[in-house]
């Protein structure tokens, strides 16, 4: 029986997966923490991820005897590990929700000769969670730890690299740092050159089913795992999520809602017009690319509210909701408690209730985080949209377990929307990408089909409330922005 495991090296744990036959065999999760150090810095020893990745392994293979041919990785984008010349960490990791590089950001852009310079260059804005901002933070405030950085690279290439002893990174996770020239799917020799940054820092750039190599002996035996076990590039979180979702041709749209939210679509080519108002990057099905929206507070902002209401579950928020009607009372939420990346690039951002009255009850406003949050995802779509016409709408996360609120999101959008069999994330995704990479399956067409299928369609309701509140909704942001 041929296995295949994926991981996802994650912010908070690291995830296991083995897939076989069209099946998630088993599964296990191993936890740890970041390191919250205050004034914005949030960083993590790398060894933190090596130790919980082989635990991980341990823990599957152990209990799943059995042949596994290949692993890849999915990883947190944007986080930044530093190696000398021996392949040694040089400082913790900086991470992705790591907010010190504001200054460095700004200077990137500058430095490029302005946005619309840098997003010929790269296609992306600048903003401070990208891997680059880390790297010159790192060059101005600890000049000793960068004269020794020999390479740069994010977490599942560390975890890659710790597996086989090659540095190497893949085109989805490079397209985060915003040093590559996603067009080309190659570091971009200009934007380098502009900011005074030695091109042989950065790793090569493979495709997310290349070999990156094989586990080396001692590994295999430590680990459970067979001497010749392919481990595969794998993949940004993002990318791996949309793949694991079935997003796997053109105009496929992924909608995540977690902590976080997210839009995905995928893109056969470069879009002629690039704005920078969503995120550009490569895909993890090779040649392709991705258009990505990315909102900071969706999930969050429920279990926010459930917090101050004190309500014990959301079971209980969803039942409140139904007792609402659509339009939640004249009530609007803006989801903004993070501040905002998209579709407004406002850190400042600030989240609202616009509409209270006194007949106003707890159930509207319920209903209406949960709107205004659809709204947010709403906005979002309209950006990425534009760039292919969109086939099917996949929705994941707990905009998919609500019933509820799959149904305010696809009122919003007025487009049916599915909900799939499957709603394992990242790691699920790493898997397919190691089956694919390893030939277990001919393309991730054929692995979609052996694992995922509909499990309900979602239609939307009509209602005109949701498109007169979604209109004030961006009324009420615009007429606070200046305010914030």
């Amino acid at each position: 029986m041929k296995q295949i495991i994926g991981l996802d090296i994650g912010t908070n744990s690291v995830k296991a997966m083995i897939l076989a036959d069209g099946a998630i065999v088993d599964q296990v999760s191993v936890g740890y923490a970041p390191d919250y150090l205050g004034n914005g810095f949030v960083e993590q020893d790398p060894a933190v991820w090596w130790d919980a990745t082989k635990a991980a392994i341990r823990a599957i293979t152990s209990a799943n005897p059995g042949q596994v041919v290949a692993l890849a990785a999915s990883g947190q984008m944007h986080s930044s590990v530093f190696l000398d010349a021996e392949g040694n960490v040089i400082r913790n990791a900086i991470l992705w929700n790591d907010t010190r590089t504001t200054k460095q950001a700004a200077e990137i852009t500058a430095l490029a000769g302005g946005e619309a310079a840098l997003l010929s260059m790269v296609h992306n804005r600048s903003l401070e969670g990208f891997t680059l901002p880390k790297i010159l933070w790192l060059r101005e405030n600890e000049a000793e730890n960068f004269a020794k950085v020999c390479k740069v690279v994010m977490p599942k290439d560390y975890i890659n690299y710790m597996l086989t002893g090659r540095i190497a990174t893949d085109a989805s996770d490079a397209a985060g740092t915003i040093l590559l020239d996603v067009g080309k799917r190659q570091w971009s020799n200009a934007l380098l050159e502009k900011i005074g940054l030695p091109a042989d820092i950065l790793p090569e750039v493979l495709e997310s089913v290349d070999a990156v190599g094989k586990v080396t002996p001692t590994l295999a035996a430590e680990l459970g795992l067979a001497p010749e076990t392919l481990v595969i590039a794998g993949g940004a979180d993002n990318s791996c999520a949309a793949i694991g979702n079935g997003v796997v041709a053109s105009g496929q749209t992924i909608i995540s809602i977690g902590t976080s939210g997210t839009v995905v679509t995928m893109l056969d080519a470069v879009p002629a017009d690039i704005t920078g108002d969503v995120h550009l990057f490569n895909y993890s099905y090779p040649g392709k690319f991705y258009a990505m929206g990315c909102m900071l507070c969706a999930g969050e902002s429920l279990n926010w509210l459930r917090n101050i209401v004190t309500v014990a579950d959301f079971d209980e928020l969803n039942a409140l909701a139904e007792q609402s009607t659509p339009g939640a009372g004249g009530v609007v939420f803006l989801p903004y408690l993070f501040g905002e990346r998209c579709p407004y690039p406002n850190p400042d951002a600030k989240g609202i209730f616009f509409g209270l009255a006194a007949t106003t009850s707890k159930a509207d406003m319920v209903r209406a985080v949960m709107e205004g949050v659809a709204y947010n995802i709403r906005a979002m779509y309209d950006l990425v949209s534009p760039f292919t016409p969109i086939t099917d709408i996949y929705i994941t996360g707990g905009g998919a377990k609500s019933d509820i609120w799959g149904r305010i999101i696809a009122s919003v959008l007025q487009r049916p929307v599915t909900v799939l069999n499957i709603e394992e994330g990242p790691a699920f995704g790493a898997a397919m990408i190691a089956g694919v990479g390893a030939k277990v399956f001919d393309g991730f067409e054929v692995a979609k089909a052996q694992f995922l299928r509909t499990d309900r369609m979602i239609e939307p309701d009509g209602h005109e409330a949701y498109q007169r509140q979604f209109r004030l909704f961006k009324k009420i942001y615009e007429a606070n922005k200046g305010l914030f």
